[in-house]
């Protein structure tokens, strides 16, 4: 089966020549299915060739062939990506931050549109979104991912206690 040791002895052989192939015996089931797939496009990217052999009758099937590896870009990730960085203001990030802390360019649009409605009072979106430059304030005050805002009346916005905390400075 695939293992550490069987990828390191591929990588060891493509020392000697680029055609190096790796075959493994093929299991059934959905977890053994995404295991080599997962398997499969590391030894894409080692340049290492796969091949499956179905136990019960011998059939095999070449999975990966060696060659150098050439990713499919993603020009919809890409100019999600960009967009997203686009859409920072300065960075808020400290270094080595995970998953508590991370200021994306959504959260500094919430941040905005809370401080705005902490010192104006509950408002209407469109003028929430004139004032603060965010394009998307009604969208973003009425989907309401983290709870700092509630709806007064209809398109009018107010900031709960939540957002008046989150946005409260830090001693």
């Amino acid at each position: 089966s695939f293992s550490l040791t069987l990828l390191q002895q591929a990588v060891a052989r493509l020392t000697i020549t680029d055609n190096v192939y790796v075959c493994v015996p093929r299991q059934s089931g959905r977890a053994s299915w995404k295991a080599l797939q997962a398997n499969v496009k590391l030894c894409r990217r080692l340049g290492i060739g796969v091949i499956t052999v179905r136990l019960s009758d011998g059939f095999t099937e070449t999975l990966a062939d060696p060659g150098p590896y050439t990713p499919r870009k993603s020009p919809q990730k890409a100019k999600a990506l960009l967009r997203e960085f686009d859409r920072l203001r300065g960075d808020p990030n400290v270094g080595g931050a995970t998953r508590q802390g991370i200021v994306t360019g959504y959260r500094q649009d919430a941040i905005a549109c809370a401080e705005f409605l902490a010192s104006e009072g509950p408002s209407k979106g469109a003028m929430v979104a004139k004032a603060t430059g965010v394009k998307t304030a009604t969208r973003l005050m009425a989907d309401n991912h983290y709870g700092w805002f509630e709806r007064v009346t209809v398109g009018i916005y107010g900031l709960t206690e939540v957002g008046r905390e989150a946005i409260r400075p830090t001693e």
